[in-house]
This record gives C-alpha cells, structure tokens and sequence, in this order.
C-alpha cells in the first residue's frame, strides 16, 4: 500500500526541479521512530547501496557516505553517498521525522532506473512504503 503525505511529496518534487543533472527520488515511509536511530542509520546505507546497484555507471564498492556530522553546511540528518574516486553526487538524502516515524527523502540522478529502485527499496526492513518521484513529473 502506497502512502502519501501530499506535503512532503510537494517538498521532494522541489527538490529535484531542474539543476545541473536531472534527478529523480523516492520518499521511504519508514516504522522508525527517533529512539531508532542506529536502524535508520542501517537504512539509509542499504537505500543508498540499492540506488548504486540501479545505476548504470556505478557500483555499491565504489561509493562512501558523507555525513551532516562531517560537515558544518550539512544539518545533522542530512547525508550524501560519493563516489571515492572523485567524489562524484550519487544520492543525497534527509531524515525527517513526521509524526513520530522517520521518512527519507532521497534523490539521485535519473540515469538510475527508478522503478528498479522502488522495488528494492521495497523490501528492506523497517520500510513500510515507498513513493516514487520523478523530477519530469511523470
């Protein structure tokens, strides 16, 4: 079952309007709440990993997590996975907790297949939905 919090749905479309690369997203409702945050940790790294197998150019091994808690221009659930050579943008994310459980909105360039995406994000534990967004608006 797919939920929907129109608001934060708005707030992701923002997001991946048009910059230097377009980008795509998902929202991931979680069962998480903010005593939680070694498992939201967990989550956010496999999302990120799920993103990188999707991405026709790179590979889970070869990207890092950078981290609010590295950087005084990040908030400190804000996180970013790279590339390690060259520090290429693969996704980008924040962690926000709405109405007691955690959601992740995470974006990503729109090379990545999106509804390969989707699935795998689907099945990993503490998801209870995930959203797609499209930055064409599809």
């Amino acid at each position: 079952m797919e939920t929907i919090d129109e608001d934060l749905y708005q707030r992701t479309r923002a997001l991946l309007e048009p910059g230097d690369i377009e980008l795509n997203g998902i929202i991931v409702h979680t069962d998480l709440s903010g005593e939680d945050e070694p498992a939201l940790h967990q989550l956010t790294l496999d999302t990120g990993n799920r993103i990188a197998e999707h991405h026709p150019d790179i590979a889970p091994e070869d990207t890092y997590v950078y981290s609010g808690n590295d950087d005084p221009d990040f908030g400190v659930n804000q996180h970013q996975g790279l590339t390690l050579d060259g520090e290429e943008f693969v996704w980008e994310c924040q962690q926000l907790l709405r109405e007691g459980h955690y959601a992740v909105v995470i974006y990503y360039e729109a090379v990545v297949d999106q509804d390969g995406v989707v699935a795998a994000v689907e099945t990993l534990d503490h998801v209870d939905s995930v959203v797609g967004v499209r930055g064409d608006g599809d």
